[in-house]
């Protein structure tokens, strides 16, 4: 809806009721796991039993909260482990990308680029599955060839760092791409006429300008690393990060400490995203 479009009262209310039901449709489901992860019963579901922190503070089972159980705080250790390896990868190959794709010209680059896209489109089961294979035929070759066992080469923590990266990086240079060509090079050939070097340039003009986009690179890549689930299932060893260990105490059957993670996840995600809107306002 265009706003200086004069439109009818009938079309505006039409209009309000649908953002708002679609609002709605969006937050219901989160404030349904946030109610429930303080109900006072050990079951995350109707009817309502009473108010208690014990699915946060309880030290005995079974209503043993967040906070005293070790097998999901050191999940959490792991999922934030993993998060900000695979932040510092992406935004560092981000960067670097960006600056190719957008400052040189060479052959293929067309090619190049889609390729990049690729992991994008590919399903995230998918694409875990392949580096499985991938990296699984590669360790059995190298051991039946010269007797080494590459621990890396097999499911675990390194695994699922270089799973995740390999389709975040691509958000992460699309991210810092698009500021990258607001950019206008002649202050960078100005710094060049009065005697600075290249990278001079780039380090005291360029940087410093994309900042906002590498800090948003940075948070996106970590809460979209922090909150995968297709491709970490099919390369995660023993270290299982959050999305794992929910998983299955999901199959185990559900109880409300699973609504306690799931808010303090949400409470996490929305500070996160609150500073990175204040930094780019800054």
């Amino acid at each position: 809806m265009i706003p200086t479009i004069k439109q009818s009262r009938a079309f505006t209310i039409t209009y309000g009721a649908y953002v708002t039901l679609f609002f709605i449709y969006l937050a219901l489901p989160l404030v349904v796991v946030s109610v429930f992860a303080f109900n006072d019963s050990l079951f995350p579901s109707l009817p309502w039993e009473g108010f208690t922190w014990d699915w946060f503070f309880g030290r005995e089972l079974p209503k043993r909260g967040v906070f005293f159980e070790s097998g999901i705080l050191g999940s959490i250790g792991t999922s934030a482990f993993v998060a900000v390896s695979v932040a510092a990868l992406s935004v560092g190959v981000g960067t670097c990308n960006a600056f190719l794709f957008n400052r040189y010209e060479f052959r293929f680059k067309s090619a190049l680029y889609i390729l990049m896209l690729l992991p994008l489109v590919v399903p995230g089961i998918v694409l875990g599955i392949s580096i499985l294979v991938f990296s699984s035929t590669l360790a059995n070759g190298i051991e039946d060839g010269v007797g080494w066992d590459i621990e890396a080469l097999r499911p675990g923590l390194v695994l699922v760092i270089l799973g995740q990266f390999s389709f975040i990086t691509t958000i992460a240079t699309l991210v810092i791409s698009a500021r990258l060509k607001k950019f206008d090079q002649s202050l960078e050939e100005a710094a060049l006429n009065l005697g600075a070097t290249r990278m001079t340039a780039v380090r005291t003009i360029t940087l410093p300008y994309l900042k906002p986009a590498i800090f948003g690179a940075v948070l996106v890549a970590f809460l979209m690393s922090f909150e995968n689930f297709n491709t970490t299932l099919m390369l995660v060893g023993s270290d299982a990060p959050l999305t794992i260990t929910m998983f299955d105490r999901l199959k185990e059957g559900s109880t409300p400490v699973l609504n306690a993670v799931s808010l303090l996840l949400m409470l996490g995600s929305s500070v996160l995203a609150l500073a990175m809107i204040a930094f780019q306002r800054k």
